[in-house]
C-alpha cells in the first residue's frame, strides 16, 4: 500500500462519526430548531456549475436532480454546521470559457462558499485555474485524469467519482483475457477521450493486448458512418466511449455497419447514458459488455444504500425516472454529485467551517480523508480518497447486456484501480 493511503487520524475519524451521529439526531427536530445553534443563520452557498445546455445537457439535468435530492436530505438532517445549504446554479453551456466565467460569478457575485459539479473535462480544464486564482474550493464531478495528474491546483479536488485512469486499469484485464487481444478504440477527440486512448493503450499492452487503431471523433459529430470503414479487419474487440446528444445515432450506425458479423464489443456506458436500451436500432448490442460506474439496473443483490439513493433521486429499478420510463438517468455518473456533497459536508464539519475565511481549512480537512465506507452517503461503494492527488478510488463494474437489461458480471476491486501518485498537492502552496 502506498504512502498515499495511510489510515486517517483516529481522532478525526472519531470526530466525523460524532458529527454523523449529531446530524442523525438533528433530523428528529422540527425545522425551526435544527439551525438554532448555528453561529450564523446565513446558508452555506454551493455554486453548482451545471451543463444545462450544450453537449452535456443530459448529464446536467440529472446532476441537478441528484444535487437537489442530496441537498434536501442534508437540510432535513440539520444542514452543515447547523446552517442550511443553498444551491446556486449557473449554466456553463458545457463550454470552457463560460465555465471560467461561472466560477467567477460564484465567487464575486453570489458569494458562494465553494464551486461544485463540473463534469466535462474540457470545462474543468477551463474553469479550475480561475478557481485557483480566486482561492475558492472547486469540487469537480468529472472523470478525467486532470486532477490526479497534477495539471490543476490545490483548490481543485475530485472526491466523489473515480477517474478514467483507474477505470481503464480495472477494465483492461477483463477485455484482454475474456474478449480479445486486438482492439480498435473509438473515442471523443478531447481531453476525456484522450485519457481513454492513452491509459487504455498502456493497460492493454501491460495485459498482453494491443490497440491496433484509434478513431478520434469530434465531440460535435452527428453522423459516424465514415469512421467505421477505418476499423481494421483483424479487430477482435471494439472499445467505444462516446458522449453527447448523438450517442444513439453512433450506436445505431455501428450496428448497421457490422450487422450480425461483429467483433466483440466493450463500451463505456457513456455511449448510452440517458438512452433507453429498448430504443429501436440497439438490438445488435445484445451480448455486448459495458463499464458502469454504478449499475443502472437494480441488481438481485441490491444494497439498502442503492435503494435509499434511488428512492431519493426518483429513479426506478431500470434506471429511469419514476415519473417517466422514457426519461433515463445518467446513473453511472450522477452518484458522484451525491457523494461529493456529502464529502463537502463532512469536510466542512471536520474543519469547523464558518465562511470563506475557512476555505483553506476545508481543503486541508478533505485532504486528511481516506476511507469512505459503503453507506447511504456513498451508495456506489466503499472508497478511498488520496489526499495527495485529490482523487478518490472506488469499485468498477462490468455489465453484460442480456434480455434488454444490464446485469453485473464482474466487479473490479478497489486495489485494481490504484496507480502510483503523480503529484502531491499537499506540498503545493495555496
Amino acid at each position: 500500500m502506498s504512502e498515499s493511503f495511510k489510515p486517517a487520524d483516529p481522532a478525526r475519524r472519531g470526530a466525523l462519526k460524532t458529527l454523523a451521529g449529531a446530524a442523525a439526531g438533528a433530523a428528529s427536530l422540527p425545522l425551526w430548531a435544527r439551525y438554532a445553534g448555528a453561529q450564523s443563520a446565513e446558508p452555506i452557498r454551493i455554486g453548482f456549475q451545471m451543463h444545462a445546455t450544450g453537449i452535456g445537457a443530459a448529464y446536467g439535468r440529472w446532476y441537478d436532480r441528484t444535487t437537489r435530492a442530496a441537498t434536501s436530505l442534508i437540510n432535513e438532517a440539520g444542514g452543515i454546521n447547523g446552517r442550511p445549504v443553498e444551491i446556486v446554479t449557473e449554466d456553463d453551456g458545457t463550454d470552457p470559457k463560460r465555465g471560467a466565467e461561472v466560477v467567477e460569478k460564484f465567487a464575486n457575485q453570489h458569494n458562494c462558499d465553494v464551486g461544485y459539479g463540473t463534469l466535462f473535462s474540457h470545462v474543468v480544464m477551463g474553469s479550475a485555474p480561475r478557481a485557483g486564482e480566486l482561492k475558492m474550493p472547486y469540487f469537480v464531478v468529472s472523470e478525467g485524469h486532470h486532477v490526479a495528474s497534477g495539471a490543476l491546483n490545490r483548490w481543485t479536488v475530485q472526491p466523489g467519482i473515480c477517474d478514467v485512469k483507474s477505470q481503464v486499469l480495472a477494465m483492461a484485464p477483463f477485455v484482454s483475457q475474456t474478449l480479445g487481444k486486438k482492439v480498435t478504440m473509438i473515442f471523443p477527440d478531447y481531453a476525456f477521450g484522450h485519457d481513454h486512448r492513452d491509459f487504455f493503450s498502456e493497460a492493454m499492452a501491460a495485459n498482453g493486448g494491443e490497440v491496433i487503431a484509434k478513431l478520434a471523433i469530434p465531440p460535435t459529430e452527428t453522423s459516424f458512418t465514415k469512421y467505421f470503414p477505418k476499423i481494421p479487419r483483424e479487430t477482435e474487440v471494439i472499445y467505444h466511449v462516446m458522449v453527447g446528444p448523438a450517442v444513439l445515432t453512433f450506436v445505431k450506425e455501428m450496428g448497421e455497419f457490422f450487422g450480425p458479423s461483429r467483433p466483440e464489443i466493450f463500451g463505456f456506458i457513456d455511449s448510452l447514458e440517458a438512452v433507453d436500451l429498448s430504443s429501436p436500432g440497439l438490438e445488435f448490442l445484445e451480448g455486448t459488455y459495458f463499464w458502469e460506474g454504478m449499475p443502472r439496473y437494480a441488481q438481485p443483490d441490491q444494497t439498502p444504500y442503492d435503494a435509499h439513493y434511488r428512492a431519493a433521486v426518483g429513479v426506478d429499478e431500470t434506471g429511469a425516472s419514476v415519473n417517466d420510463p422514457k426519461d433515463v438517468s445518467t446513473y453511472a455518473h450522477m452518484f458522484g454529485c451525491w457523494e461529493t456533497l456529502y464529502v463537502i459536508k463532512a469536510g466542512m464539519e471536520a474543519a469547523g467551517y464558518q465562511g470563506p475565511a475557512d476555505r483553506q481549512k476545508l481543503i486541508e480537512a478533505v485532504e486528511a480523508m481516506t476511507d469512505m465506507p459503503h453507506s447511504n452517503e456513498h451508495p456506489q461503494g466503499a472508497k478511498r480518497f488520496n489526499g495527495k492527488t485529490h482523487q478518490v478510488f472506488g469499485p468498477q463494474y462490468i455489465s453484460k447486456l442480456e434480455g434488454g437489461r444490464l446485469d453485473v458480471i464482474h466487479t473490479a476491486s478497489l486495489e485494481e484501480t490504484f496507480y502510483p501518485d503523480e503529484v502531491d498537492y499537499t506540498a503545493r502552496s495555496f
